[in-house]
């Protein structure tokens, strides 16, 4: 959510160095202070509430670093343990570790979008395998079901869909192309309007806010990202929905339920945003709502691996 917002305030770039903030450990404040930065890097004036939220961001890093230091600390002393997640913790040291690196890489490639997908990306999967952690320390119930290996199939097809999904709403983030299409159902009061979805989608294109995306190129982002929606819809929904009306467990139907209850309403929030012409909060919630499907993805993983 932090770096949700970060992206959407265009923050990104608050501190035009890494680790440090202007060569110092945190913001310019004082007027001198910031007319010495804005001498030292004339490209990039101080802009102080830019500047915090980038540097809340980066501090955050090491707290949670911290906090997986410690997990997996205690994954090795507890590894004769059941009952307790082991590999889960040990991924999450170099996984962290890797998104250091790409918050790093984001302020020197100048918030190139490919870095800034795979920073999303690495987020929401340090997401999806803390909860899966806290999953795995519930206690298991006393009478499992038998395994069906089908519903472990459908229930990764579900996860790997609405990952698909974040995919493309960070690739449409990254390349400012949230604003390419202004109205709904139609885009540009077009069905179909003109849009060049191999300029699209090339990997390692420039900065999205000035780069070399042209409008047919960011109207095709934003149309990748509404058919990406529609199938979503569809694939995890009618998993959902399945797994809702008929899962074995209490487990496997709420955990449905939520994905189905999420899924409108992240629709929903995603027609109001465009709407609305992107409203901060909207576009916040938009994340949030987001990372909670994965959960709920992870969720419904869960409860099919449990069963044995």
């Amino acid at each position: 959510m932090s770096g949700a917002w970060v992206r959407l305030t265009d923050a990104g770039l608050g501190c035009p160095d890494w680790p440090g903030c202007y060569g110092r450990l945190t913001p310019p404040v004082t007027a001198q202070d910031i007319a010495a930065s804005n001498e030292a890097f004339p490209g990039a004036p101080v802009d102080t509430g830019k500047a915090w939220r980038e540097m809340a961001h980066r501090y955050a890093i090491p707290l949670l670093g911290l906090i997986v230091i410690s997990l997996a600390a205690i994954a090795i002393t507890t590894r004769r343990d059941p009952l307790m997640p082991f590999w889960a913790p040990l991924l999450l040291v170099p996984l962290l570790g890797l998104q250091a690196i790409l918050g790093m890489l984001t302020v020197t490639l100048q918030l190139k979008p490919i870095v800034v997908l795979a920073h999303l990306l690495g987020g929401m999967t340090t997401l999806a395998l803390l909860g899966w952690m806290m999953l795995l320390t519930r206690p298991r119930p006393p009478r499992l079901l038998p395994a069906d290996s089908g519903f472990r199939g459908v229930a990764l097809l579900a996860l790997l869909v609405i990952f698909a999904q974040v995919a493309l709403g960070g690739w449409t983030s990254a390349n400012y192309a949230a604003v390419a299409c202004p109205d709904f159902p139609t885009c540009q009061t077009q069905w179909w309007p003109p849009a060049d979805f191999a300029s699209g989608f090339v990997p390692w294109r420039g900065l999205g806010a000035a780069g070399d995306a042209d409008s047919t190129a960011r109207t095709a982002i934003h149309l990748g990202h509404r058919l990406g929606a529609l199938v979503t819809l569809l694939v995890a929904g009618g998993i959902a929905l399945a797994a809702a009306l008929r899962g074995r467990d209490r487990a496997t139907r709420w955990s449905g339920a939520a994905i189905l209850l999420l899924l409108f309403g992240q629709v929903a929030l995603g027609i109001t945003i465009v709407l609305k012409g992107l409203p901060l909060a909207g576009a916040v919630a938009h994340n949030g709502m987001a990372a909670l499907l994965v959960l709920a993805a992870v969720s419904l993983n869960h409860a099919a691996w449990r069963q044995a």
